[in-house]
């Protein structure tokens, strides 16, 4: 069969991608010439735009440099088909890797001017042949067409939200064409330039034309073109990140806009400012079938863009109403001063001495190399505390100041309980006098367990110590709060039945012992608690007879009066748990000893409150 013009057209495997092709029939293939020239068809934007490949931005300050290392990859921007396109020869470039390094200058904050040197890092195909005709694919780096851009803002200002500029841009020949790194001859691309910004949302638009020699390859005719490109982004973290799409391409003014002829691929970016380091990423498909378009494009950058520099309003750092150029202390409050040397410096009493380094700031006084008499004057100070004699309440004893005139200059008592912090031994805590200097000052112990009442988690019964601050001084078992007797385990008994298990002896022991410590408790409930399984009418009944054989066990073996204890069956009807599971059910089986009454008027025994 013969061969049929090799065309470009959609991949099938991909709604991403589209590949380009050249043109030529087997019959006359000999006949065919190829002339290779810049297959790239991303050009990046200046150093410092905020856009990969649209440009536009503002050119920063007066003489402020901006450099750019770029990497772009471009797959299959140039392979070769046959049959009306239907089957693919072979890709001609299959892969371009290009480093771009970029670096542009402003000048009076509206023209910059730029640079860009591209090098083609990998550039590769399968040279693929269509009839008699080959097409020699290229391989190795190369170097590419030197850029050379100005571009000049006449309309809009900086961050406003519409700017027009014009710029012109010319590429030198210094790539190598037979890798389709070059053009081989000069190129030119005057344009226009429009972008803002309106709050978070940035934008740019790119229009012009590509003056460049035509020449052909295959069957397809490359000449001047018409360039375009739009891109749309949004500023989130304070302007740092920015994220948003682009649209660019080209397309040849003979036959425009025609998929054969046009090249426009889309690309999806994000950039985020560290400092005046921007880094970039970006990625997206070839759309139509120009030369040049590839199936994929990915892109990574990196740049240096020096922060805008903000003119700042004059400066009051203490906010003290002079101007940090003219304020000695300029991180201090201070008051104005004929005198230069004290302008805005603290210094209540005029005396020269700041009030940070004067020990009497309220009365004129005279320098001391002793800061404690530093700007006071001649006066006595026995004690030599700072405090003058005449408002020391204790001249004689070397004391700190205070806002009571009944205590200024007498030694300190942090927590006024007395003692005087230098025998104190918890100032920081209102205590006792105690003859023992380890204990002098702090709090007693009301239990007599040995442990401070500070420190004792049950103040009220003797415990041991515990290095659980809430379990220390307490009773291993039981303990007293204001409405309950408490106790950590619970009282066991036979299975439906009132008969208390031996292994509740030593508990019911302590519960004893509290109550014999604690004879103020004149009236002592014993409640008695079930689960709601089973019976209500037997559930309420096991319950009384549960706490009924409590009190009989504290009275006979425990040795408390009966008249202290009355028993009380609730059954079933106050839990403290959810009856729907066993772990609930368990805690609802319970006996409890809730305190009724309390005799005030009643001796306690040793060590009981």
């Amino acid at each position: 069969m013969h061969p049929g013009i090799a065309a470009c057209r959609w991949a099938r495997t991909s709604a991403l991608a589209a590949c380009l092709c050249a043109f030529s029939y087997a019959s006359d293939a000999a006949a065919q010439s190829r002339e290779a020239f810049a297959l790239d068809q991303f050009h990046p934007a200046p150093a410092g735009d905020r856009f990969f490949g649209t440009q536009g931005g503002d050119p920063g300050g007066h003489l402020s440099p901006r450099l750019l290392l770029l990497g772009e990859y471009a797959y299959r921007p140039l392979v070769l088909y046959e049959n009306d396109g239907e089957d693919r020869v072979g890709n001609v470039v299959s892969d371009q890797l290009f480093l771009h390094l970029g670096a542009s200058i402003a000048l009076w904050e509206r023209l910059s001017l730029s640079v860009n040197l591209p090098l083609a890092l990998v550039n590769e195909g399968s040279s693929p042949a269509s009839g008699a005709q080959a097409f020699a694919s290229p391989s190795g780096a190369a170097l590419g067409d030197l850029r050379l851009g100005a571009r000049v803002r006449f309309l809009g200002e900086p961050d406003s939200a519409f700017q027009l500029g014009l710029a012109g841009y010319v590429w030198l020949p210094t790539g190598d064409q037979d890798s389709f790194a070059g053009d081989g001859s000069v190129r030119a691309l005057p344009a226009l330039v429009a972008n803002g910004e309106i709050g978070s949302f940035v934008y740019a638009a790119n229009a012009g034309v590509t003056l460049r020699g035509e020449r052909r390859f295959a069957a397809t005719t490359v000449g001047t073109q018409i360039q375009f490109g739009a891109a749309a982004g949004l500023l989130a973290l304070d302007k740092k990140l920015q994220i948003g799409p682009e649209l660019y391409g080209t397309t040849t003014t003979e036959s425009a806009f025609e998929r054969d002829t046009t090249n426009l691929e889309a690309i999806l970016g994000l950039k985020y400012r560290a400092g005046p380091i921007v880094f970039g990423a970006a990625a997206g498909p070839g759309i139509t079938r120009g030369l040049g378009t590839p199936t994929l494009r990915a892109i990574l950058s990196v740049a240096y863009v020096p922060l805008p520099e903000v003119e700042r309003a004059p400066s009051d750092r203490d906010r003290d109403g002079i101007l940090d150029e003219q304020d000695v202390c300029p991180d201090r409050f201070g008051i104005p001063s004929t005198n230069p040397n004290f302008n805005g410096c603290p210094d209540t009493d005029k005396d020269g001495v700041f009030d940070d380094e004067d020990a009497c700031n309220e009365v004129p006084g005279k320098r001391s190399e002793d800061p404690k008499k530093n700007g006071c004057p001649e006066e006595k100070d026995r004690d030599k505390d700072g405090i003058l004699d005449d408002d020391d309440a204790c001249p004689d004893e070397p004391g700190v100041a205070s806002e009571d005139p009944r205590k200024n200059g007498c030694p300190s008592d942090r927590d006024g309980d007395g003692i005087l912090d230098k025998d104190d031994a918890c100032p920081d805590l209102k205590g006792k006098a105690d003859p023992d200097p380890e204990k002098n000052g702090c709090p007693g112990d009301t239990d007599g367990d040995g442990i401070r009442d500070d420190q004792d988690a049950c103040p009220r019964e003797k415990g041991k110590r515990d290095p659980d601050p809430e379990k220390n001084g307490c009773p291993s078992l039981v303990r007293v709060t204001g409405t309950e007797i408490v106790i950590l385990q619970q009282v066991q008994f036979k299975t439906a039945s009132d008969v208390i298990l031996p292994s509740s002896d030593d508990l019911l022991q302590q519960v004893a012992s509290v109550l014999k410590e604690h004879p103020e408790l004149s009236k002592v409930e014993i409640q008695g608690h079930t689960d709601n399984r089973g019976n209500a009418g037997y559930n309420q009944n096991l319950s009384q007879r549960r706490a009924a054989s409590v009190v009989k066990w504290l009275t006979n073996r425990g040795g408390v009066e009966a008249s202290r204890l009355t028993p009380k069956g609730y059954g079933k009807d106050d839990p403290i748990d959810t009856n729907d599971t066993e772990e609930g059910r368990q805690k609802n089986r319970r006996v409890q000893f809730r305190i009724l009454t309390t005799d005030k008027a009643t001796n306690v025994k040793d060590g009981a409150p």
